[in-house]
């Protein structure tokens, strides 16, 4: 292997609030000699996502921080480019957790090999990657079914648009929440939901007075990706036994000071409601029963795959930072030059 150069995206700082671009560095390092056993990837896209705002934080959580000063890590398809273990031989596609890099050597178990015969290979990043497969567990949490109704809120993102998609195709009816015009003709024309609303509408109508107006008869499950005054609206709109996917939060991944509950939180008794929380990564041992189900269904044309693509690991983080500026419709990719 002769010498290669690579740039790589670092943590130089704990972010307060919003992330800046002051919180990073783009640097450049010089891989080591490939050894026996290990693979050489050049990447060709990268994912960034909303839960990685947590791991730029130092406290434990679910999944370990980044470090300062080392490169970040996260969701990547690439092509092998020179191999040295017998599971892999170059032009091989496969996808890693080592984004946020241009090259990066691994082990053949670090790596997922994938096919070519789908396109974009950034597909893996999205409707058949980790935020497919988060809307997917999602549904199977709560063993959402035929006849149900669902509401999505930031229906428009990654997870979002795809866990609407795979909702309708079992037979529910789906409602979504999105932060424009754009997003919310997206949700209606190209994903098939049944009603979506924008939250940030003029004049602004609370989220409660526009669920009730969609499904006055309420709600059967909600997917929760936001939190806030979302999880409150649809604790009001939940039926009897009605069910929560407790996804994510990104209404409050910013906050300075931890948020207030909702006022309502009493209904999850009244109302008999589960509540239950959804990690990705429990459910790797599905894997293959994921990619069967949700790759037929993206083959046959029933599920379409939306991105929202920059070109350039110069570009990452402004990538990243846009996603809590609602600059992405489906999955926030970043292609590699």
């Amino acid at each position: 292997m002769s010498h290669i150069t690579s740039r790589e995206i670092r943590l130089i700082s704990h972010p307060t609030g919003i992330p800046t671009p002051a919180n990073f560095s783009l640097a450049q390092t010089e891989l080591e000699p490939l050894q026996d056993g290990q693979v050489l990837v050049r990447n060709l896209y990268m994912s960034v996502d909303p839960y990685m705002r947590g791991r730029m934080n130092s406290g434990k959580s679910y999944v370990p921080p980044f470090e300062l000063g080392k490169p970040m890590n996260g969701g990547a398809v690439g092509e092998v480019v020179e191999s040295r273990a017998d599971q892999f031989k170059p032009g091989d596609a496969v996808s890693s957790s080592y984004g946020w890099r241009e090259y990066l050597i691994a082990k053949p178990q670090e790596l997922h090999p994938v096919s070519r015969d789908l396109q974009p290979l950034s597909v893996y990043l999205a409707a058949l990657g980790m935020t497919g497969m988060t809307a997917w567990a999602g549904l199977n949490l709560v063993d959402v079914k035929a006849g149900d109704v669902i509401f999505i809120s930031g229906a428009a993102g990654a997870v979002g648009s795809v866990a609407g998609q795979l909702a309708k195709l079992r037979g529910c009816q789906v409602i979504g929440s999105a932060g424009s015009a754009e997003k919310v003709k997206f949700l209606l024309k190209d994903c098939g939901f049944d009603m979506a609303f924008d939250y940030k509408s003029r004049p602004v109508i609370p989220v409660i007075e526009q669920l009730n107006l969609a499904v006055p008869d309420g709600i059967d499950v909600y997917f929760d990706n936001v939190g806030g005054e979302m999880l409150e609206a649809s604790l009001s709109a939940l039926r009897l036994h009605g069910r929560i996917i407790a996804c994510g939060g990104i209404s409050g991944y910013n906050a300075k000071t931890p948020q207030p509950g909702p006022p309502n939180l009493f209904n999850m008794t009244t109302k008999r409601l589960t509540m239950k929380g959804l990690i990705v990564g429990d459910w790797l041992s599905h894997q293959g029963e994921f990619e069967q189900e949700v790759g037929g269904y993206f083959r046959a044309g029933k599920l379409k795959n939306k991105e929202t693509v920059v070109t350039g690991i110069d570009k990452a983080v402004g990538a990243f930072i846009g996603l809590f500026e609602g600059k992405n419709i489906g999955k926030m990719i970043v292609k590699f030059d």
